[in-house]
């Protein structure tokens, strides 16, 4: 932990940007704390409301803006960072605020009179604010943040919050995982060891990820999650039940009515919260009529409206316990994060689906902003003894001959992370030879997402095979990965940095995660038989090309039977019955590999020669 404050110019804070609230932390010499603003309240609603005059309201002041003025209210802006319209749907219809086509970035604008903002834009004014309440706090300017984000942020949402963070001049030295901040504040605070659990659910996003603490190292394990449900979520099914009270009652569809949306989203939201204490709430609506609409809500009927959403988060933490390798009996803690945990079927659904009573010692508001500046400290020079170490989303690797998709680093391996793979030519002569970079689970390429694609050019033509070129994956802590191509035997180099899941969506990773489980079983066998092929194709050509070497003469009877054996094998490569192909590969290869020995050394002889006649030249 920090001794001391650092000076002005060295503090790095660290910012929670929430879809509900947005705060900002530091670390002291007694640990994190959260920046207070005026009000003696660390959360900024993360509201901005546009004036007439052109002047933008951003926190409490705007949140009391939305009913009064609500097309130029923004609220949620975070569930609309690296979206498309097609992403949202039918939510846009609960929005009292207008959401356009953004155009050739295919990503969402919002609408405020004349003008359109992107999502970045209207969270680089929250962001503006939470920067100026801290500035406030501590008495200096501040321009470096670490700043949190979903588990399972794609890359367009990653850098939409990098973007947003530059628009409101800070200058974000860390995208930090939000259930990874959290643990970070958890550990620090009761300096406890082992597997955690994190429960993220806030108001637009959900996560949970698998950590392993362990003498200062915070490894995360495995993730999963949904960037698209949360309290918001919840706000709109109490909604959609006043919605229809209202048009039973009156006709009326108050879609088209900017002021009754957010009157209603406020009271649903209101009336959620009333519902973690109560059993039962009561909301009066003036239809206009002598006597107001009186509207009940029931936990027990919260609770079903809510259930299958919740079900979703359970589902994503076996999903997750099951990449990590554990099981319930070996999780020792289960960390809450994010108002909505405060629900009790949350509380209750957790409990039982992961045997553990929740921790909820720490306000789960400002856990991550703590754990934020925890890691703000760590950057900034600080903090030493703590090492922080994310997990990747999907699996990434190259495409080898017929299409295959060879990995090189699985999903959910810890960053920084490494790996290396030999590959080969498969013509003869080959000089060059293209790498092309892929992400997905799948076993063929045409199943997953290309990343990126670059040449390796310039080794001397060598017999197909021989060639030797290692194909190394380099992800660092930023999530950028660095593919690099060398051929050994010429010391030829080449290399490309990509991003990995670059304009991937929530949907996408998920599906792709799905149909790899679903598509196993013939992903496999289609692999196998793409690899046979390959295997049979090397052996016809190699073997053709022994057969009609002066330096190796073959007796005729032997050349009989290995042409016929050639005719066989490649009538079987050409169809798919696999295991066939198989015992042929493999009763062919014993029965060549003499004939391959010797190849190899009158390839080597011949070297030799040539290369002493151009030394004696």
């Amino acid at each position: 932990m920090s001794t001391e404050i650092n000076a002005p110019d060295d503090v790095v804070i660290g910012i929670d940007l929430g879809t509900t609230n947005s705060l900002a932390a530091v670390m002291t010499p007694d640990g994190p704390r959260v920046l207070m603003g005026a009000d003696a309240s660390p959360l900024i609603p993360s509201v901005v409301s546009f004036l007439d005059n052109g002047e933008q309201i951003v926190g409490r002041p705007a949140r009391a803006m939305a009913v009064s003025n609500p097309r130029r209210t923004v609220h949620s802006a975070k569930r609309l960072m690296g979206r498309g319209l097609e992403d949202l749907g039918d939510e846009t219809d609960k929005l009292a605020y207008r959401i356009v086509d953004g155009g050739s970035s295919k990503l969402v604008r919002v609408a405020i009179d004349e003008r359109t903002y992107t999502p970045q834009e209207i969270s680089a004014i929250i962001l503006g604010e939470v920067r100026r309440v801290a500035e406030a706090a501590l008495g200096h300017a501040v321009q470096k943040a670490v700043i949190t984000v979903p588990a399972y942020f794609d890359d367009a949402q990653r850098q939409a919050t990098r973007d947003a963070a530059q628009i409101a001049g800070l200058t974000a030295l860390r995208i930090v995982n939000e259930p990874t901040a959290a643990a970070l504040a958890y550990g620090l605070d009761t300096s406890r060891e082992g597997t955690v659990v994190v429960y993220d659910l806030g108001g637009g996003t959900f996560d949970v990820s698998v950590l392993k603490i362990t003498q200062g190292v915070y490894k995360v394990v495995a993730t999963a999650g949904d960037t698209h449900l949360g309290g918001d979520d919840f706000d709109n099914a109490i909604m959609a039940r006043i919605m229809d009270l209202v048009q039973e009652r009156t006709g009326t569809d108050l879609t088209a009515q900017p002021e009754a949306l957010q009157q209603i989203r406020l009271s649903a939201e209101a009336l959620k919260q009333e519902l973690s204490d109560k059993t039962e709430v009561k909301l009066e609506i003036d239809l206009g009529a002598d006597e107001p609409a009186l509207f009940t809500l029931t936990r027990t009927e919260f609770e079903d409206l809510i259930r299958a959403d919740l079900e979703r988060t359970i589902a994503c933490c076996r999903s997750a316990l099951a990449d990590a390798g554990v099981q319930n009996d070996a999780i020792d803690e289960v960390v809450f994060v994010g108002g909505s945990t405060r629900i009790p079927l949350v509380r209750q659904l957790v409990k039982d689906a992961l045997g553990r009573e929740p921790h909820t010692e720490l306000d789960p508001d400002r856990v991550v902003a703590l754990g934020a500046a925890i890691q703000a400290d760590v950057l900034a020079g600080g903090t030493k003894d703590l090492l922080l170490l994310d997990v990747i989303p999907l699996s990434l690797g190259i495409e080898t001959m017929g299409g295959a998709f060879s990995k090189l680093i699985t999903r959910n391996s810890t960053v920084p992370c490494q790996a290396e793979e030999l590959f080969s030519t498969s013509v003869d002569n080959q000089t060059g030879i293209d790498i092309n970079v892929y992400q997905g689970e799948r076993e063929l390429v045409a199943d997953c997402r290309q990343l990126g694609a670059f040449k390796l050019t310039g080794f001397p033509a060598m017999p197909a095979n021989l060639p030797k070129v290692a194909v190394t994956f380099l992800v660092d802590a930023d999530g950028v990965l660095t593919v690099t191509a060398r051929e050994q035997r010429s010391g030829v180099e080449a290399s490309i940095d990509v991003v990995p899941s670059h304009g991937l969506t929530r949907d996408e990773v998920r599906g792709i995660v799905r149909e790899s489980i679903v598509h196993a079983h013939q992903d496999f066998a289609a692999r196998e038989l793409v690899e046979l092929r390959n295997k049979a194709d090397a052996l016809v050509r190699g073997t053709r090309r022994v057969l009609d070497l002066p330096e190796l003469p073959v007796p005729e009877a032997t050349r009989a039977e290995l042409e016929a054996d050639l005719v066989a094998l490649q009538a079987l490569a050409a169809g798919d019955d696999l295991p066939a192909l198989k015992a042929a590969c493999q009763s062919f290869g014993d029965k060549t590999q003499t004939l391959a020995d010797d190849y190899i050394g009158a390839a080597i002889k011949v070297e030799l020669n040539r290369h002493a006649s151009e030394t004696k030249s």
